[in-house]
């Protein structure tokens, strides 16, 4: 393939001639590639709900924290990730940590196997799923500069929303592809339930590899490093000295962090409050809510010309979703549970990429060349959300028996959100209008 020599997409000529062809290109392989990351990031959220099940004697907190340490890892992978499409190339990085998926899939899919396993070692792959989460901020800081300013917002919520439902689609094909027999055989053997049936746990991170390396190979071939977009790290760390990086960090984890917090422990959850139910089968349907409407979002930011807009009323959203969700653990009833989390989901999707369109309206003019290290880094600062919302609900159980202690904090942080977001840029004299 030609290497890209001039990038000019805010050009209509070169962008209609030349340039949306390649962004689109890049676009969908980074998708694919994402959606893979978000897939291995939360692998243990699900397999995590079967460990006892097959024999390993973890107590439910360090059940939780099996499920959380992904996300803490995953944030401060994304940390050092923000900065590596301006270092290596967003092509030869996407190729790298693509192929580096591999190690935590191979590595769960032996681990699971033998209950004897130490729970450090359970513990350290969980830590190394967060290389999933780390891709997070390294795709968006690549994709960012193929688009126009006036598609960036349906271009990031593309990019995200479709990655993003790696998280559902990992929660839905795993408890299917544990109890396939064929492909556990190949790759070890059975597991027995206290029923007397069998698993193949391994499947639930076999069944990845053979797709991630299709994925990094089609990366290699199909990708483009954009001419102009390397910096150094030195150039991209003047953001930490923008207030407003800060300000949206806060704003992106209201939205992403509850998204993959809440992401990370619904199935655990959903076990731990209505253990009778058989509902966590059904916690894929709030991250596919979610990630499927993230790009809308961005979509509807770049319709009204404003994400600020898009984010404030979301957020108010938010409040009465998880209003809901605190009503109905109070009266134990599970379908009114299920659906306002799933509209906690939907709310938080929406804002994800409404918050993500206001970062190129925010960083203008000079400080233009920021946008896509600020959006890297909130994304990073956002992630932590999957390691403190698990982390808080297993607190709350521990403590109270209840996880209305921790809805409650979600709730006080969501109306802080609301009048951060109001006044530094949806009010009528806001500082940035975005």
């Amino acid at each position: 393939m030609a290497r890209i020599t001039n990038w000019e997409p805010e050009k209509e000529d070169f962008w209609l001639s030349q340039g949306k062809f390649h962004a689109r290109r890049n676009l969908w392989i980074s998708i694919l590639a994402l959606m893979l990351a978000f897939i291995v990031w939360q692998i243990w959220s699900v397999t995590a709900v079967r460990l006892t099940d097959i024999g390993f004697t973890y107590t439910e907190n360090e059940l939780f924290t099996l499920a959380a340490l992904p996300g803490l890892f995953g944030a401060i992978f994304r940390i050092f990730f923000t900065f590596m499409p301006g270092i290596v190339g967003g092509r030869n990085w996407t190729v790298i940590s693509t192929a580096l998926l591999l190690l935590p899939a191979i590595g769960i899919g032996v681990a699971v196997q033998n209950i004897d396993t130490p729970y450090m070692t359970m513990a350290i792959l969980a830590a190394l799923c967060g290389i999933g989460g780390g891709n997070f901020s390294s795709s968006m800081a690549n994709i960012a500069p193929f688009y126009p300013k006036a598609e960036k917002g349906t271009a990031n919520g593309l990019n995200a929303g479709i990655g993003n439902l790696g998280v559902s689609i990992v929660q839905f094909v795993t408890p299917i592809i544990i109890f396939v027999p064929w492909l556990g055989m190949l790759t070890g053997g059975a597991q027995a339930l206290p029923s007397g049936s069998n698993i193949y746990l391994q499947n639930s991170a076999f069944i990845w590899v053979v797709p991630i390396i299709i994925v990094t190979i089609l990366a290699w071939v199909g990708m483009d490093n954009l001419p102009g977009t390397k910096q150094s790290i030195k150039q991209q760390s003047v953001m930490f000295k923008e207030k407003h990086t800060w300000i949206m960090s806060w704003l992106y984890t209201m939205c992403f962090g509850s998204f993959i917090g809440y992401a990370a422990a619904f199935p655990l959850l959903i076990r731990s409050e209505f253990p009778n139910s058989g509902g966590e089968g059904l916690a894929f349907l709030g991250p596919l809510v979610g990630a499927a409407i993230r790009p809308v979002g961005g979509w509807l930011s770049d319709k009204l010309g404003s994400g600020a807009k898009v984010t404030f009323y979301d957020t108010i959203l938010m409040l009465i979703a998880t209003g809901g969700v605190i009503y109905f653990l109070s009266v134990h009833h599970f379908i009114g549970f299920l659906v306002s989390f799933i509209i906690l989901f939907l709310a938080s999707g929406i804002a994800n990429g409404s918050t993500f369109r206001m970062v190129p309206f925010i960083f203008t003019g000079e400080k233009a060349n920021l946008a896509a290290p600020v959006l890297g880094f909130i994304g990073a600062v956002g992630a932590f959300g999957a390691f403190f919302i698990p982390k808080i609900f297993g607190w709350s159980l521990n403590t109270t028996g209840s996880s209305n202690l921790a809805l409650y904090l979600f709730l006080a942080y969501y109306v802080i959100s609301l009048i951060v977001c109001w006044y530094y840029y949806s009010r009528r004299n806001a500082e940035v209008k975005c």
